[in-house]
């Protein structure tokens, strides 16, 4: 670490307990505002999941009035995923650098923007335009609350606040799914996603007046400002992650947990409603079954921490999670064609063992110096976004205009490819040499 990124982490890490005389009460860890703060930017990532998962509930609407093709919906949805991972490099170094105000209220009016575009989605240039904006400013969610979680409390819960932010925004996808197909028998899907940038504003305005940075001592904010004064931001941001991507450790962890949350990803936004409509499901059905994936990541993400420390171990969690994660997707695409009960519970599991990828932001968290940490958790959710992208694109290309359960099955064969080659990255890990609390302690 440099003495200027030294400097930096410690006055970032220490500005919570002192005081000064005469001077208002510093910001405590774990406290009431700490707790308000973390709860508004968790209310920000499962709002923002919910427009992202429901794409796959909205899509087949967009593309009837919109006049699009398969291709084109498939690839809008890549080009969110690839635009977010782009900009997720960035932002997780952003906020080690100006922290979360103002730029966790940029993010969330940008998102809210979004909205407002997808909702007068009219041809493939506004579907395109609108996923952009979303992306960029999805980018500072997860790893916004992440951030949060670090700042604000304990830095041995880092994993388990991490895991907990997970948890609810999967539980909100896994209710807004059935919700969105219900509401959508009463209401155009136009409405429905101008209701999403309405909350979005109501969103902004809590952001500018309640989110904030933990105050800081004037001789911590001189620290902070000394290690960066000088410096190009964008120079400071590039060596981050360069230091990040040239450590074997987060790359292998960034890939494994690519290859599991991004299997998740196209399943949950895209392919799970379209697969189970072609077994013969009605769209509101496919829709809880894509649902009940999502309730096994709410499940699954705080769990495999806790694993992991009962364990004693980070690597062997994830080589049987993410080959479980296989199975489970392979059963999804190619298991028997009726059966309602076997399809709920490969559903549940394809979440459920998704929720390893979660390690893979303890690993890379465990593996560089506090000051990037930032740094490694945005390459690793930026690698879980860019294979996400590719696994919703390219079976797009494979697919018919009007695919059948075959034609799925015939496109869909690189998920679970994916995922062995992944749990051959997690097999490559080295274990962490940490001396820090268990995350779920």
């Amino acid at each position: 670490m440099s003495s200027g990124h030294a400097a930096y982490h410690h006055a970032t890490t220490g500005m919570f307990h002192r005081r000064s005389g005469g001077e208002k009460e510093r910001s405590h860890l774990g406290g009431p505002e700490a707790w308000t703060i973390w709860l508004l930017a968790t209310i920000f990532v499962v709002w923002l999941f919910a427009i992202q998962t429901g794409y796959g509930i909205v899509s087949p609407d967009i593309q009837h009035d919109a006049n699009l093709t398969l291709t084109q919906v498939s690839l809008a949805a890549s080009i969110y995923t690839w635009a977010f991972a782009l900009v997720q490099f960035f932002s997780g170094s952003l906020l080690d650098r100006y922290g979360t105000r103002p730029l966790m209220a940029i993010a969330v009016a940008l998102v809210t923007a979004g909205a407002f575009l997808y909702a007068g989605t009219t041809s493939f240039t506004t579907l395109v335009l609108a996923q952009i904006v979303l992306a960029v400013g999805s980018s500072f969610g997860f790893v916004g609350a992440g951030y949060i979680g670090g700042k604000w409390f304990d830095g041995a819960k880092y994993g388990l606040m991490f895991g907990l932010v997970q948890m609810f925004a999967s539980l909100g996808s896994a209710v807004s799914q059935p919700a969105i197909s219900a509401m959508l028998k009463h209401m155009s899907w136009e409405q429905l996603l101008a209701g999403f940038g309405a909350f979005g504003v109501l969103l902004t305005i809590a952001f500018v007046l309640v989110v904030r940075n933990p105050v800081a001592t004037p001789e911590e904010a001189a620290a902070v400002k000394a290690a960066h004064e000088g410096k190009n931001v964008f120079v400071e941001i590039f060596h981050d992650l360069g230091a990040c991507f040239g450590n074997r450790q987060v790359v292998l962890s960034a890939l494994f947990a690519g290859a599991s949350f991004g299997t998740m990803l196209a399943v949950g936004v895209l392919w799970g409603p379209r697969v189970q409509e072609a077994r013969g499901a009605t769209a509101g059905f496919a829709a809880t079954l894509s649902a009940l994936a999502w309730l096994g990541l709410a499940f699954g993400a705080p769990l495999v921490n806790v694993v992991s420390d009962r364990w004693h171990s980070r690597k062997w969690p994830a080589v049987v999670g993410i080959l479980l994660q296989a199975v489970a997707v392979a059963l999804f695409i190619y298991g028997p064609a009726n059966g309602v009960g076997a399809s709920a519970v490969v559903m549940l599991a394809v979440g459920l063992f998704a929720g390893t990828h979660m390690l893979g932001f303890t690993i890379a968290g465990e593996s560089v110096t506090p000051a990037m940490i930032g740094s490694a958790s945005a390459i690793v959710n930026g690698i879980c976004f860019i294979i996400g992208g590719v696994l919703e694109a390219v079976p797009g290309k494979l697919l018919p205009a009007s695919p059948d359960l075959a034609d799925y099955r015939s496109a869909l064969w690189i998920m679970p490819v994916v995922l062995v080659a992944g749990a051959v990255c997690a097999l490559l890990i080295k274990e962490p040499r940490t001396e820090t609390t268990p995350t779920g302690s």
